[in-house]
């Protein structure tokens, strides 16, 4: 998925760990506390939380009524405490004191404001469908917020990671440009398609910063970052492995290495003759080599992918799981059964159609270039014409729904996230969320049970069903899962990593640089 619109999430994550690989200890320059340059892949759309900006909790300049920890558990934020949820009816007792950036004090009127506003249909929020359960929120007093759920919601507290805005701030004119919030960092200013300037919140109720001045960078060519770190542009950047190995043992520098549920795939478009052959799609998943793309292009940071929900999880099917080695001879067998035959060319073709289509990606990524001319290549061992294309995402989006196309997606959150958009017919066709236009009654009436069921055993047989019946179908032709590799100049202290969603350029290692100091 294009990285700035994914809003990935979930709970349970267990046997997963962060590893970093530490540079040699002296170093270039000292960790700097005055300003910090962050290189990011990725520019948000919007800066608006309504609007899905950070919804999981990502931003610096938005607090949410809950948290995360490290372990992805969740704590108070600008609530007292986490409530208890039975039922439809969820009360939340907010933190006194808390003021805006502006100086304005919170109140509940303002987190009211703030889920009706998502839930209005006259805003068109891409995430209107996440909070779907809310029927109505009320703020009877000053501190305190009450939901009215249409029917009992597991994932509510989860979803309470949304950042507050001031109460009739989309009225008002400016806010897009000067977004006011309640979080560690206030906003000074913003280039598009180069950088946002934050600075340090010295009255925020958390504690005030001790970075004082933030600046996210945006650069979508993994090379240009590259580039950039190793000129001394940056402080900290986001790479892909295979960029960032040349950091590897460089004085001054630490690359981490984290842990993620950020999966990349071939999404298929289902309604088109080739890709929506069921033996098509078969075929190429039997025969692709996702133990040398990780060896090979993901550096070994990384693991094969067979499904949306990643190994080592709770909610996770081991049934789903392959070998990850090829095995063209059975691929080639699907084909063949199917009446795809080969001709003199060596591509097969079918009642005059030939096994050929596009497979684009964003021409910035190399990793997904890289991805997408390993599956080129191993399809055409099987007489498959796959012919990689790089774009712009502008030039992307309109195409997907003809064309294939290398995503990426995935969560360590609950289930319910990403899952529901991306394969329930009621999102078939818009923009990002079931690109691929999968329309199959009894995937739609599992997503649904796994959203409304309280009991944590029926919810797991619901996403056991839903992995197992995405596999049966190859609704995508699942890769690799990644683990996130960042590089960071200097010596900190309260550098916390997390399993990861996809969506980390306002989250991920970064997500905590309010809690950053310089080593002593």
């Amino acid at each position: 998925m294009r990285s700035a619109l994914t809003r990935l999430a979930a709970a349970a994550i267990v046997g997963l760990s962060a590893a970093a690989c530490s540079a040699a200890p002296a170093q270039e320059r000292p960790a700097n506390a005055d300003t910090f340059v962050a290189g990011l892949g990725s520019e948000p759309d919007s800066l608006n939380p309504v609007m899905g900006y950070a919804a999981d909790g990502g931003s610096l300049m938005f607090d949410g009524l809950v948290s995360r920890n490290a372990d992805l558990s969740l704590r108070p934020a600008l609530a007292t405490s986490l409530p208890e949820v039975k039922g439809t009816t969820v009360t939340f007792t907010l933190r006194t004191g808390v003021t805006f950036h502006d100086g304005t004090p919170l109140t509940g009127a303002d987190v009211a404001y703030t889920y009706r506003s998502v839930l209005d249909d006259k805003n068109n929020s891409g995430i209107r469908g996440d909070y779907a359960a809310i029927e109505s929120v009320e703020a009877p007093d000053a501190t305190t917020v009450v939901f009215h759920l249409t029917y009992p919601y597991a994932p509510i507290l989860q979803r309470a990671t949304l950042g507050i805005v001031p109460d009739g701030s989309l009225e008002r004119s400016g806010f897009e440009a000067r977004p006011v919030g309640t979080g560690p960092y206030r906003f000074v200013s913003r280039t598009p398609g180069d950088k946002i300037v934050l600075e340090a919140n010295p009255t925020y109720w958390g504690g005030a910063p001790t970075i004082k001045k933030l600046v996210l960078a945006f650069a979508s060519d993994d090379n240009v970052r590259a580039t950039r770190m190793a000129a001394g542009e940056f402080d900290a950047a986001e790479l892909p492995p295979k960029a960032a190995a040349r950091f590897e043992n460089t004085d001054g520098l630490t690359v981490h290495r984290v842990p993620s549920a950020d999966y990349r795939g071939v999404m298929f478009p289902l309604d088109e003759p080739v890709t929506g052959d069921l033996a098509i799609r078969k075929a190429l998943s039997l025969a692709l080599d996702r133990a040398a793309m990780v060896k090979t292009i993901l550096a070994g940071a990384g693991r094969p992918a067979f499904g949306p929900i990643p190994p080592g999880t709770t909610w996770h099917n081991p049934a789903v799981e392959g070998s990850g080695t090829p095995d063209q001879a059975a691929a080639a067998q699907v084909l063949d059964q199917a009446g795809w035959v080969r001709g003199a060319d060596g591509v097969r073709a079918k009642d005059g159609t030939p096994a050929t289509f596009t497979l684009m990606y964003p021409a910035g990524d190399s990793l997904r270039k890289e991805l997408a001319l390993a599956v080129a290549s191993d399809a055409k061992k099987i007489g498959v014409d796959v012919r990689p294309t790089g774009l712009d995402w502008d030039a992307i989006e309109p195409r997907m729904g003809k064309d294939a196309l290398i995503m990426g997606m995935g969560t360590p959150f609950d289930p319910d996230y990403t899952n529901y958009e991306t394969f329930h017919s009621r999102f078939s066709g818009q923009g990002f969320f079931n690109p691929g236009h999968y329309k199959v009654p009894e995937v739609d009436a599992l997503l649904e049970k796994g959203r409304e069921e309280t009991d944590p055993a029926a919810r797991k047989q619901a996403y056991d069903a839903l992995q197992q019946r995405v596999r049966d179908d190859e609704v995508w032709a699942y890769l690799v899962f990644l683990e996130h590799v960042y590089v960071v100049r200097g010596e900190w202290t309260g550098i916390a990593p997390s399993v990861e969603a996809h969506e980390h350029a306002a989250g991920g290692l970064f997500r905590n640089l309010a809690e950053w100091k310089p080593a002593a």
